[in-house]
């Protein structure tokens, strides 16, 4: 039976409570001196019951009297036959009602003394643990001053390795380092990279918390870390933030990655992707930071396991994950994305160069971890194979000059320290380095690599050998317990020193994380007071804004139109090309300032909601955006001049159509407006974008393509790429075709003529510096630089556009039929462009 202290009892006692107590007496319930208390109590209530119900001065000076005499016999009667001092607190009526029933110091109430001697405690209970449960070995004191932490900051400091002195290995000097021996599945006594004291008391500490309820440890860990409040902020999970702490601690290495003399690695003149590779990432907060960062100027490719832990591009709710493509090793799509098998590892080595341009990514992120519940002391020698396969994979499709950071837990094994200085040999420079971000009290720790050197390839093949190797010692009792030799480890001093260094700093923090916790169990009144104001720190100096994960709102395509247009004039997308004709043909002068694509359907507006959710548009005001009836994806806030073109491959009857888009031209691009821009400019980063959102794993969706845009002045190219074809269904009559870049061919109707500069400007050649400049017809000046007011916007490039139509009459290839004088033939245009070129 629990009952209240004492200072609760003598405010809550009451006189009804007196039987329940001599009854508890009698069986033992409680102990003689509980009974003095409630008898104690039950007698000031009653005095202060009396005091309370005076009416007047007269009554209640006659009830101060009684209380008087009251008084008088309890201080004459304070010390009763049987007790001592140490009951002389009590009253003397309690004390009396005790001596009658025969109470005697030292000895229970009851004929035999059988009673209780003692007091009943006060409950220790804590959390949802069984009534009177005690956890052995957890209560005690762990005897670390865990007060003496540093003071919580949002400022981290990073610790390199001193650059590596020594060549990379080759093949002939790695071909004796792999160390085969029994399976160690201890990790006591692994004490070459770290003091054996400070190993055993982080041991120590972990083992104390194996008895306490996972519940009631996680409480205690959130109250106790100062920065738990920064959590996820409005990206799927805490992982996301990991990596937006560790970008801005490496100077943006990673989102704005630079080679070894600060100059961008990729290069926006260009529209150049930034491309990065996550692995053993599920859910993804990896890549939903870094797409959410780089918006569609980055493409992501990912492998992790199928399954419960795979990527959840669904609830990248910050980000577009149609950037991001997930491929899973031998099989594509449909593999297992199982990293240590070696045939996943040249699968994914394989799809990413040659999405990439045989380059590789610009950076690597991976996060692989396991549960190791009731192991937690030997995650290090479980996750071993995973750490290997994950600094394979950096090696293998990392481009030259890259960077690389992967999660490593506990480094006291050879094993472990012998992959890391295989790193610390390949790239410019190797960190180790726990972000604030990372739990203080678990071993995790990141590896964190700047600019893959040249040369790294029998390095890579080596490593692939070992977990070959390790996959035939799998479920036996031999492992690989060497990569690299001891001595060759201990001989360079400097890499020794480091990892000794990281190694035991590490622990002394995660023993003092762990004490801290421990203490925090045990007073559940402890709390960090400054995780509010860490949190919101953090976010400033990181540049994450401090709001709540919301799921994307729905609109139609209509009001996203509107939106994204911001108050154009809605009667210049209903406006038709002008036809070309022998009377409008000069309108093209000067010649240099146009441009001609090739068109092969009727223009309209394509609008991208996110995921299929994609809708076109005529134009008419009196039309209504339609759903697009193809398989394709884009990123939500996309707004497009496009063609939905029935493309063609190969003759016959093996001849195969597929539905294509192909952009005539771009106003919008995940949010970034760029109709402002140079049409050239649009057009590169059309062509960027599609580079972004293709799926080359996923055969069986629609392919999004940029038109080819020729110089109106070689428009000669266009009609060496077309030929006559025969055309399924067409009853075995050929047809004109036009086959563009990726051998794919489609009936082109036409051709679209785009003025790319703006009046008064117009565009010359110099004979004399051999080079093209601007000339303004206003003011008579000319520059050889583009004037910002010399660039046409979409607007004025959608209404000037001139349309050559390709139908019966129009003969722009030798086998069609003769050409109708009445209308404008392929040599009237050549000649006038050959004219007013030169």
């Amino acid at each position: 039976m629990n009952l209240p202290p004492l200072s609760i009892m003598q405010q809550k006692a009451s006189p009804g409570q007196c039987a329940l107590v001599v009854n508890c007496l009698a069986r033992n319930y409680i102990s003689p001196e509980i009974y003095m208390r409630l008898s104690y109590s039950s007698h000031c209530i009653k005095a202060a019951s009396a005091t309370s119900l005076s009416g007047s001065d007269s009554e209640t000076e006659g009830k101060q009297r009684s209380s008087d005499s009251f008084d008088d016999a309890f201080k004459a009667d304070s010390l009763v036959e049987g007790t001592s001092s140490r009951y002389s607190m009590y009253n003397s009526v309690s004390q009396k009602l005790m001596a009658k029933m025969g109470f005697k110091e030292g000895e229970g109430l009851g004929k035999y003394s059988q009673g209780r001697k003692d007091i009943v405690e006060a409950s220790n209970q804590k959390g949802r643990r069984g009534l009177g449960l005690t956890l052995q070995g957890f209560d005690q004191e762990l005897n670390v001053d865990w007060r003496a932490e540093p003071e919580p900051s949002a400022c981290e400091q990073v610790s390199w390795f001193p650059e590596c002195t020594t060549e990379i290995p080759d093949t002939q000097e790695m071909s004796d380092w792999m160390v085969v021996g029994k399976r160690k599945m201890i990790i006591e006594d692994e004490t070459e990279f770290c003091g054996e004291e400070l190993l055993h008391s982080v041991l120590q500490c972990k083992n104390v918390f194996d008895i306490l309820d996972g519940e009631e440890m996680r409480r205690a860990r959130t109250r106790a870390n100062p920065y738990e409040m920064i959590r996820g902020v409005f990206f799927l999970n805490r992982a996301a933030m990991k990596m937006a702490n560790m970008d801005f601690v490496f100077d943006r290495m990673f989102t704005n990655p630079r080679d070894s003399y600060g100059k961008p690695l990729v290069k926006d003149r260009e529209a150049e992707l930034l491309y990065f590779a996550d692995v053993c990432a599920g859910p993804g907060g990896f890549s939903e930071y870094v797409l959410w960062r780089k918006k569609w100027h980055a493409k992501g490719f990912g492998m992790t396991l199928k399954g419960p832990n795979d990527f959840k591009l669904e609830d990248f709710y910050s980000a577009s994950s149609e950037l991001f493509e997930p491929y899973y090793g031998e099989g594509g799509i449909d593999g297992d994305g199982d990293i240590t098998r070696p045939e996943n590892i040249t699968a994914f080595r394989n799809f990413v160069l040659d999405n990439t341009d045989r380059k590789g990514v610009h950076f690597l992120m991976a996060d692989g971890g396991f549960s190791v519940e009731g192991q937690e002391n030997l995650q290090e020698i479980l996750s071993k194979q995973l750490l290997l396969c994950q600094f394979l994979m950096a090696l293998s499709i990392v481009r030259t000059g890259g960077h690389f950071i992967c999660k490593t837990f506990d480094l006291f094994t050879p094993f472990s320290v012998g992959l890391v200085y295989l790193l610390y040999c390949c790239f410019e420079r190797v960190c180790l380095f726990k972000p604030i971000t990372s739990r203080p009290a678990n071993s995790e720790r990141y590896v964190v690599c700047k600019g893959l050197k040249v040369g790294i390839d029998d390095v890579r093949d080596y490593l692939f050998s070992v977990n070959i190797k390790l996959n035939q010692l799998r479920n036996t009792d031999s492992d690989v317990n060497l990569v690299v030799p001891l001595e060759v480890i201990k001989g360079d001093h400097e890499f020794t020193d480091y990892v000794i260094r990281s190694n035991e700093s590490h622990c002394s923090l995660q023993i003092k994380a762990l004490a801290k916790i421990h203490a925090f169990v045990q007073d559940t009144t402890l709390s960090e007071p400054r995780q509010a104001e860490i949190r919101k720190e953090c976010l400033r100096l990181w540049g994450i804004p401090d709001q709540a994960r919301v799921a994307p709102s729905s609109t139609d395509p209509k009001s996203k139109f509107f939106e994204l247009i911001q108050g154009t004039e809605i009667d210049i997308f209903s406006y038709k090309p002008t036809l070309l004709t022998s009377k409008t043909l000069e309108k093209i002068r000067p010649v240099l300032d146009y441009r001609c694509m090739v068109s092969g359907s009727e223009q309209k507006f394509l609008i991208g909601l996110g995921k299929s959710q994609i809708y076109t548009w005529d134009g008419r005001q009196s039309d209504r955006w339609v759903k697009l009836d193809l398989k394709t994806e884009l990123p939500r806030d996309t707004l497009l001049s496009v063609e939905i073109v029935h493309e063609l491959k190969g003759e016959g009857k093996a001849q195969r159509k597929i539905s294509a888009i192909h952009i005539l031209d771009v106003l919008v691009l995940n949010g970034s407006d760029v109709r402002e821009q140079h049409f050239n400019q649009r057009i590169q980063l059309a062509e960027k974008f599609v580079k972004a959102v293709s799926k080359p794993s996923r055969p069986d969706m629609n392919p999004i393509r940029v038109k080819e845009v020729y110089r109106l002045e070689e428009m000669e190219k266009i009609f060496v790429r077309l030929e006559m074809k025969i055309i399924k269904g067409s009853s075995g009559t050929p047809k004109l075709s036009y086959t563009g870049r990726d051998d794919r061919h489609f009936v082109p109707t036409g051709l679209y003529i785009v003025r790319t500069v703006n009046e008064p400007w117009t565009m010359g050649f110099s004979k004399s510096f051999k080079r093209k400049f601007f000339y303004n017809k206003k003011t008579k000046n000319s520059t050889f630089d583009l004037p910002s007011d010399a660039i046409a916007p979409f607007h004025i490039c959608y209404y000037g556009r001139l349309f050559w139509e390709w139908g019966d009459g129009i003969r722009v290839h030798d086998s069609q039929k003769p050409q109708d004088p009445d209308k404008l033939s392929k040599e009237d245009v050549l000649s006038f462009i050959q004219t007013h070129s030169a």
